[in-house]
């Protein structure tokens, strides 16, 4: 590819052969996601919450895909119970993992706890997405070209700091800060990862990826998405899933990308756009607090990594 051609999923290389785990992939942007792997010849697994669902999904994707190998996992990232028993099921069914994409994730709802007790979107965004990839990691480092994905967000820079001494916002609740946090997260985990795993251009990497704004169930909680016409407002100014899912795509089959990096659109600001090489903040970058983050992460999770 030209380096003045845009990127577009016609660009995802064959997937044949290939196993690839999508977290919350029964709507949006990981259902997109989904559908292109799929089409691609990958077998894709799609981890959800709500198996009934999945199983609609999967049907629509079948539908669009006739051809699609594709299965339904129970998975509520929400629950280390529930991530723990997908694990096992996932490691025992599939040997060999290509790919996970760590999709699922909330976005600016009310103060809400997981089943275990941490404010809902570091729990669902951050510590689910970490305990998931420990476990299931030693399934990928033996597969050449294996890849960690995270679904971040421009929010990582919105209100955006790891609040070490209230982690799970008991003292005050900043829904846009608490989601700030979770997406920083996400990317220090991804840098921090990549390093454990050897760096560049290992057999397995950790990248990261974010849709711009897109207009998905996620915006459910965004002020005034009740309103009449605010659908149709938000189409004129985001990306359609369909084009949200580049960016995660590009990070996972793009022979050229490399660990640690992260990609977005190329419109304004990153708003909007398709998929190329861009940068996160300074902070996100901070190795003192990867590693800070990392040892909280394994303490609360209970989950340590085979890297």
């Amino acid at each position: 590819m030209s380096a003045n051609t845009k990127w577009t999923a016609a660009d995802v290389p064959d997937q044949t052969g290939r196993v690839a785990i999508v977290t919350g992939s029964n709507t949006g942007l990981g259902y997109d996601t989904a559908l292109v792997l799929a089409d691609r010849g990958a077998h894709v697994v799609m981890a959800v919450r709500d198996v009934d669902k999945g199983k609609a999904a999967a049907a629509r994707l079948v539908g669009r895909v006739p051809r699609a190998d594709v299965s339904v996992q129970a998975l509520d990232v929400g629950s280390l119970q529930s991530i723990r028993t997908a694990a096992e099921e996932l490691k025992s069914a599939y040997p060999r993992i290509d790919l996970l994409i760590n999709n699922a994730g909330v976005m600016y709802p009310p103060k809400q706890l997981t089943a275990d007790g941490f404010e809902l979107q570091f729990g669902t965004n951050h510590l689910g997405a970490f305990a998931l990839t420990g476990l299931l990691l030693e399934n990928l480092l033996p597969v050449e070209g294996s890849r960690v994905v995270a679904v971040a967000s421009i929010a990582h820079r919105s209100q955006a700091a790891i609040h070490f001494d209230d982690l799970q916002w008991e003292r005050g609740y900043n829904r846009v800060a608490a989601y700030g946090q979770s997406k920083l997260s996400n990317l220090l985990f991804t840098y921090e990862l990549n390093r454990r795993l050897g760096g560049h251009d290992e057999p397995t990497i950790a990248v990261a990826a974010h849709p711009g704004i897109s207009n998905t169930e996620l915006m459910r909680h965004v002020p005034g998405s009740g309103l009449p016409g605010f659908s149709a407002l938000a189409g004129l100014v985001t990306n359609s899933p369909e084009m949200g899912a580049l960016a995660t795509l590009r990070a996972a089959t793009d022979p050229q990308v490399r660990g640690a990096q992260y990609y977005g659109p190329d419109g304004f600001r990153e708003l909007r756009g398709h998929p190329k090489l861009v940068q996160s903040s300074k902070q996100s970058h901070d190795q003192d607090l990867q590693g800070r983050l990392w040892t909280v992460s394994e303490e609360l999770t209970g989950v340590t990594f085979p890297v």
